[in-house]
């Protein structure tokens, strides 16, 4: 069990140098079915990957750019969602020379685009399948799944409502 746990360790080390890197983003960790959430990286091992000081990951946290999750003893833990936003303020930091105000806006608004287009791909698949989206009362997205036990309401020759199977012509039973 220690060898796949090893093994797993390894494949988010090689995701969070992809990311770094620029060779891959969130969406496509998430498409090979890694968790971008999960705390797998200490301070000294997300600043190795993303190239800077475990201090500056510190003032981060303390600042509240980047904070990790904590261990029951407080440690610190990144998630790879955390090094890529590490990856993106140094690069808007160094190379555009935005303030860590502005870089904290920008991450936040990318983060929201992202789970968005999350949402997009989520619903895209579903529609695919047995489902419907209708607003709820607040506005909200719902997703309602279709049965072939659905029942219509329709009206009767007399006004009255009543309800009737649906007819299904498909050839499913």
């Amino acid at each position: 069990m220690a060898r796949i746990a090893q093994e797993v360790r390894r494949a988010y080390a090689a995701c969070a140098a992809a990311i770094v890197s620029g060779r891959a983003d969130l969406d496509a960790v998430d498409a090979l079915g890694l968790n971008v959430e999960l705390p797998v990286f200490t301070v000294g091992q997300a600043a190795q990957v993303a190239g800077i000081h475990p201090q500056t990951l510190r003032q981060y946290d303390r600042l509240g750019l980047i904070v990790p999750r904590r261990t029951e003893g407080g440690a610190r833990r990144y998630t790879l969602r955390d090094i890529e936003r590490i990856a993106q303020a140094q690069r808007l930091s160094q190379d555009e020379g935005i303030n860590l105000a502005g870089i904290t806006h920008i991450l936040s608004l990318q983060e929201e685009n992202r789970q968005l287009r999350r949402q997009i791909r989520h619903m895209r698949q579903r529609m695919a399948g047995d489902s419907v989206f209708e607003a709820d009362m607040d506005g909200e997205v719902v997703e309602v799944h279709q049965s072939r036990f659905a029942r219509i309401w329709r009206r009767n020759s007399r006004g009255r409502v009543q309800l009737a199977p649906l007819q299904i012509t498909d050839g499913c039973d």
